[in-house]
């Protein structure tokens, strides 16, 4: 049985990448995110609402853990 790589989104790129061979990685709110460069995790940085705004408009349904 073929174990399923869990990716996430880079938010500030939108590329799909493995959290566990990330380049970089940033907490905001209590959440971590992850980043495919070190560019990305710093325009991050410079204004995280920016590209979270974005996030959420591509993402509607979001993740809900009950």
């Amino acid at each position: 049985m073929k174990h399923k790589e869990h990716k996430i989104i880079d938010p500030v790129c939108g590329m799909e990448i493995d959290p566990e061979k990330a380049a970089a990685k940033a907490e905001y709110q209590g959440k971590t995110y992850y980043f495919c460069a070190v560019g990305c995790k710093t325009a991050f940085e410079r204004d995280p609402e920016k590209y979270l705004k974005k996030e959420h408009k591509e993402h509607e349904h979001g993740e809900h853990h009950h």
